[in-house]
């Protein structure tokens, strides 16, 4: 009852206290995610593959919030690597508490010239990458007989459509689009298995967002893409948080095995 009149009185979240890891932290959606955790309180662990600039934005990220902001290089493609890992940030920042499976790419070639080399580049980072993450952590809760742990992954409103670049015209990225589908299933599969151990598992499913990778996109094709969204707009990277933040906090406690898309209104169509 306590937390119910809490949230009558105000909805804020506090990570005071708390550690969470982020992979791809350090650039897009997963900076905005690591900078509004530690504007709530959290120590962050900044988990990057080859950044060179990454060490210096989770310095950055923790002066101007006052927390402890670290990056950890790691390819989370090495399960046991990303073990290690896991068990150095939890030694030396945690106890853990949350994670955001970000870390994520992409290959955009017409099917008819993909090759078992872009599966891998696309598969071993958004799919094995997610769920040896997630495995981690949940490994370190279970341990630890820890209750309470959240991880959140981010999916795509592509795991449900399939993006265009002009009207009738795909964005051909088919290994993308169906390994995002595949995190949306595991997202559940991982909800069920580690409910039993009050870890909870959900996805935020992005729509369009300014990073780096769509400004690089012609203008015509974003401008399509904007036009297709009731909101009518690209989203900015921070209005990811929010609904990640709500997901790893003690708010969410009876959420688990869902993926909530944050699109502008894009699958209402």
């Amino acid at each position: 009852m306590a937390s119910v009149s809490k949230a009558a009185k105000g909805f804020s979240i506090d990570f005071s206290g708390k550690c969470v890891i982020v992979t791809g932290g350090n650039r897009g959606i997963g900076r905005a995610i690591s900078e509004a955790l530690a504007g709530a309180g959290a120590r962050v662990a900044v988990i990057y593959r080859g950044s060179k600039d990454a060490v210096q934005v989770a310095e950055t990220i923790g002066k101007e919030n006052n927390v402890k902001c670290k990056a950890f290089k790691c390819d989370v493609s090495d399960a046991e690597l990303v073990k290690k890992v896991f068990k150095q940030i939890n030694d030396e920042m945690g106890p853990v508490t949350g994670l955001v499976a970000n870390a994520g790419v992409s290959v955009v070639k017409p099917a008819l010239e993909l090759t078992k080399e872009d599966f891998d580049k696309v598969y071993t980072v958004n799919v094995l990458g997610v769920f040896n993450a997630a495995r981690a952590a949940a490994k370190l809760w279970v341990d630890a007989k820890y209750q309470g742990g959240s991880i959140v992954i981010t999916s795509s409103m592509s795991s449900q459509i399939i993006n265009q670049v002009a009207s009738g015209k795909p964005l051909t990225q088919v290994f993308y689009n169906s390994s995002k589908a595949a995190v949306s299933n595991l997202t559940k599969g991982m909800a069920s298995e580690w409910a039993q151990y009050a870890i909870r598992v959900n996805a935020i499913g992005p729509g369009y967002v300014e990073t780096d990778q769509t400004s690089g996109m012609e203008k015509s094709i974003r401008d399509h893409q904007a036009a297709q969204v009731p909101l009518g707009r690209f989203a900015k990277p921070h209005e990811m948080a929010p609904q990640t933040l709500l997901l790893l906090s003690d708010y969410a406690s009876y959420m688990t095995g869902q993926e909530y898309f944050v699109d502008g209104g894009q699958l209402v169509f």
